[in-house]
Order: C-alpha cells, then sequence, then structure tokens
C-alpha cells in the first residue's frame, strides 16, 4: 500500500510525478553507511578504500542500467535540476569557449523549470534560444524543430523523454539523432527524469536507432534523480558521454574526475544504485500493472465526470501518469477537498503548484480556457494497489460534482461549462 499519514489520518497517494516513497529495500542498504560505514571515501586508511570500492560498485551499476559503456561516464549531482543546470550551462560555455558563433540553444515550451528557467538565465547572458512548440496532444512539432536546427550555431539541445505533467513521451532518439545529422558538434542532453525506470533506456553506441524504443545511441548527456524511483531526497545523476565538450561546474575537489567537487553522498548514492537495480527486476510487469490502473481510472472518469479532457491521451504516455482537464471547476478547491477526503494529487506539477497561473504545459498544448484551472493529475507507483485507485476514483467524483455546485463556471441546470 501507499498509504501515509500525518497525525492520525491516513492518506492515499497518488502523486508520484512529485516524489516517491523510499523503497524498503533502498533503505535497508543505505543503513550500514549511516551507521558503521561512515568513512570519507577520499582517505587513505582501509575502511575508507573499502568504501571507496562500493562506492566504485554503485557507480557501475548505474552506468549498467542505463547502458552506458564506462562507470566514468556517470556524475553523481544532487538532483536532476542540479544536473540539468550542469549539462545545460556547461556545455554552452564549453561550445562558446572554442567558437563564439555557436551560442543557440534549443528546448520546447513544455520542459520542466529546471530546464526553462536554466535557459532563460543563459538569454539574460546573450544566448539566443529557441522553444518548440507541441500540438494539442503535447507532442513535439517535429518541422519546427528541424528548421531551428541550425548548423555552425547551434550548441545544445535540451529535450525532455516524458513530460512530468503530461506524461506525453518524446522520441529523444529520433530527435538526438536529427541533430547529430544535422551537425555533428551539437550536444544533445535529455532531462530523463519522468522516464528512468518507467521506460527501457540504452545509451549504448551499439543501440541503434533501428532498434526499439530506448536505444539513445545519439544522447551525449542525460539527467534524472533519485527520489522519483524510490530512492531518497538528495540525489541524481548526469551521464556524460565520453569525449562530450562540457565545464566542470562545481569546483573545489578532485571528485566526479574534477567536475563536481565535494565528499561523495555515499549512503544515497548506494540507494540509487539499489532502486536501479530494484526496478530493473521487473520494470516491464510493473509498467503494465501501473498502465493497467491508469487506463481503468481514466475510462472511469471519463465515463461518470462529464466534460472532462485527457490530456495527451492520443500521445504515447508514460505508465502511470494521467492528466484530466475539469471544465467548470477550481483546481484549488478540488484540491483541497481532495485532500480532506485523504486522496493526495497534485494541479500541474510540484515545483510550479504554488503559483495561481495556468500549466505552461498545458497552455502550449493550447487546452480551453475553461479547463485550464482545473487540470489535475494522477501518477501512480510501483506500490499504488487496486483497492488506492477505487478509492481516489470515487473521491474525485464525488469532489467534482460538489465543487460544480457552487463553482461561478458551471451550469447545473444544463449539466454545461458557462461559456
Amino acid at each position: 500500500m501507499t498509504e501515509t499519514t500525518q497525525t492520525d489520518k491516513k492518506f492515499i497517494y497518488l502523486d508520484n510525478n512529485a516524489t516517491t516513497a523510499i523503497a524498503p529495500e533502498v533503505l535497508e542498504a543505505m543503513r550500514p553507511y549511516f551507521e558503521t560505514e561512515y568513512w570519507n571515501p577520499s582517505s587513505m586508511y582501509a575502511p575508507a578504500e573499502a568504501l571507496a570500492r562500493k562506492l566504485d560498485e554503485a557507480r557501475a551499476t548505474v552506468a549498467r542500467r542505463l547502458g552506458a559503456a564506462y562507470p566514468d561516464e556517470i556524475i553523481f549531482t544532487s538532483c536532476a535540476s542540479e544536473s540539468n543546470n550542469a549539462a545545460i550551462v556547461g556545455a554552452w560555455k564549453a561550445a562558446r569557449r572554442v567558437d563564439p558563433k555557436r551560442n543557440r540553444v534549443i528546448t520546447t515550451k513544455v520542459e520542466h523549470p529546471a530546464v526553462l528557467e536554466v535557459c532563460r538565465q543563459l538569454e539574460r547572458e546573450g544566448a539566443e534560444v529557441e522553444y518548440i512548440g507541441v500540438d494539442a496532444q503535447g507532442r513535439i512539432d517535429l518541422r519546427e524543430y528541424v528548421r531551428a536546427l541550425r548548423p555552425g550555431e547551434t550548441a545544445v539541445v535540451s529535450i525532455m523523454h516524458a513530460n512530468n505533467e503530461t506524461g506525453v513521451i518524446f522520441p529523444i532518439e529520433k530527435l538526438a539523432r536529427l541533430a547529430k545529422q544535422t551537425d555533428e558538434k551539437i550536444v544533445f542532453h535529455c532531462d530523463a527524469t519522468q522516464s528512468v525506470t518507467k521506460l527501457p533506456i540504452n545509451l549504448s553506441r551499439t543501440a541503434t536507432s533501428d532498434e526499439p524504443v530506448g536505444a539513445f545511441a545519439n544522447v551525449d548527456m542525460l539527467s534524472f534523480s533519485g527520489h522519483k524511483i524510490h530512492a531518497p531526497k538528495g540525489i541524481g545523476a548526469l551521464y556524460v558521454r565520453r569525449g562530450t565538450p562540457v565545464e566542470r561546474f562545481l569546483i573545489g575537489g578532485h571528485q566526479e574526475r574534477g567536475r563536481r567537487a565535494g565528499t561523495e553522498n555515499v549512503p544515497y548514492i548506494i540507494g540509487l544504485a539499489k532502486a536501479l537495480d530494484l526496478e530493473a527486476e521487473d520494470r516491464e510487469a510493473t509498467a503494465a500493472r501501473m498502465e493497467r490502473m491508469r487506463d481503468r481510472l481514466q475510462a472511469e472518469i471519463e465515463a461518470r465526470i462529464p466534460w472532462v479532457v485527457v490530456n495527451g491521451k492520443d500521445a504515447p504516455r508514460t505508465p502511470n501518469t494521467l492528466n484530466v482537464a475539469v471544465y467548470g471547476a477550481e483546481g484549488e478547491a478540488i484540491l483541497m477537498l481532495m485532500s480532506e477526503a485523504g486522496v493526495c494529487v497534485s494541479s500541474g506539477s510540484a515545483c510550479t503548484s504554488g503559483s495561481l497561473e495556468p500549466s505552461h504545459v498545458l497552455s502550449a498544448m493550447k487546452v480551453p480556457e475553461g479547463a485550464l484551472q482545473g487540470n489535475f493529475r494522477f501518477s501512480l507507483s510501483r506500490y499504488t494497489t487496486d483497492a488506492e485507485v477505487d478509492a481516489a476514483l470515487e473521491a474525485f467524483v464525488d469532489v467534482v460534482a460538489k465543487v460544480r455546485a457552487t463553482s461561478s463556471k458551471w451550469n447545473n441546470v444544463k449539466g454545461e461549462p458557462i461559456a
């Protein structure tokens, strides 16, 4: 069960795209490194050297699970936001140092703020950034993307694998291959925070574009975070393919091959590797089970609540994510009543839910004005149960009806939104 407690109240947790519970196996794997194996792995005495070998093993595990050719292509960070910052800024600076004309950065309008805000900062520093649009289903505009790939000018492309709000999946290997065919010096970065463990990823050069989904042979850098995959908050990773020009981003020590200084967060690194091992054991079965629950929840919501739109319904999506837009209802009121009913869901992404502004993702998808303020994300995990989905569904149906009954945006006589 994924129930959580606050004082005596139990909650059903369906906000796993925001963060996940630490897996019991992960917690147990970490425990010795808090209690007895607390050494600094850079020290020279025997216990520390043994710990350094454990660190090497964890790095090799992460590399193997991603299909990376070499363990030293994995850099441990504090989170995906740090990884995104390091990748985009580091690659842009490295390109500019060699050729000042290589000043363009390409991304999409629906990226996580950890990418969008970095790009906006680079604009303030003189970069030319192009934000590629999406269609009504959240799929990238391929023609616009190809036009944006200017050889000799583009330094970095940064595009997410799966959207954190809608779950819509981008064809990363195709996008990366198009970039390399345009100009082999373009560095392609992928934010895979919402896809690692949910979708297949293989960064090996032997994984050609003719292979199934997950072959990332042309991706140069890839970011993800531990707390989305049942590891703790405070640990992430950045994959940097050997030979990729990127400047170091934290100065002051030799750690991470001189690219990120600071004593390694050993317990959390061990936990991250364990989480990847755990998910790899049954990824396909777990993904299939989450997708069945997601699809059932989606079908019931569509059948029982009128004037609801499933965002990204006709696009490929991650198996655990459902985003619905409810006409004629205030999102804040629904979230409050869902919480009172003991169900945790979100409106948009966790990093933007404190804002009253409409979701930038749904705005880019041109979701109608009447539904922009009533969008909700249900995101499942390996621990979500059918009983929890059933209970969340009943709560959501009841709450939407209650909110619409007193909403100035809903006509209760006609049963439709007020124009």
